[in-house]
């Protein structure tokens, strides 16, 4: 229904970004919010896929085609939600992703939070030969001047974003630590190394 939202992004929040778009302010479910971080209070154009449920109609978006066909991908595997979907999508490319699946790597699979052996073997199951794997994309990150304070944002933000995405208070304790003691230029950069850390 929605194929894209195009308009200016206004907030980021750990589970979701908002853009506005002829006034009206849409919410956003993405794999990792702060991937737009660069682009706020900036026109954006954002792939979108609305999911109706009983309970609720939920607009959920992609930086590109290739990560939305994932995501519609994975949720047509039993076993596998949106939140599951945007788990695996907010740490691994849409080519690492298909990689596993590919190559029946169910151990990279089974790194991410709600998906069991059982579960990483129906995707492999579901969609192997399926997926194609594409030119890689790159994403620039936002630089800025990175102070103590700017980095305590960073790395508060980072661990909302992950508890966000399912991680247990007690997974991500051990990554806190790990990421209170480095240095990053973004929310972006601090959630890649945060879920590096907690898939690794």
């Amino acid at each position: 229904m929605y194929a894209y939202v195009k308009g200016k992004l206004t907030h980021l929040y750990p589970t979701h970004v908002v853009v506005e778009t002829a006034g009206v302010g849409y919410e956003i479910q993405t794999p990792n919010s702060y991937r737009f971080q660069k682009q706020l209070d900036h026109e954006v154009l954002i792939h979108t896929s609305l999911i109706v449920r009983e309970d609720a109609q939920l607009l959920y978006g992609f930086s590109s085609e290739e990560e939305k066909d994932m995501f519609l991908s994975l949720i047509k595997v039993t076993g596998i939600g949106p939140k599951s979907a945007l788990a695996i999508l907010a740490t691994s490319t849409p080519n690492e992703v298909k990689r596993a699946i590919e190559n029946e790597n169910d151990t990279y699979l089974t790194k991410f939070p709600g998906i069991g052996k059982k579960t990483a073997r129906q995707i492999v199951l579901d969609l192997k030969g399926k997926v194609k794997i594409t030119e890689e994309d790159s994403d620039s990150l936002l630089q800025v001047d990175a102070t103590s304070t700017v980095q305590d944002q960073f790395v508060q933000e980072a661990m909302l974003a992950l508890e966000a995405l399912g991680y247990s208070k007690r997974e991500l304790a051990k990554v806190e630590k790990t990421l209170n003691k480095n240095k990053y230029d973004s929310v972006d950069e601090a959630v890649k190394a945060g879920l590096q850390l907690v898939v690794s």
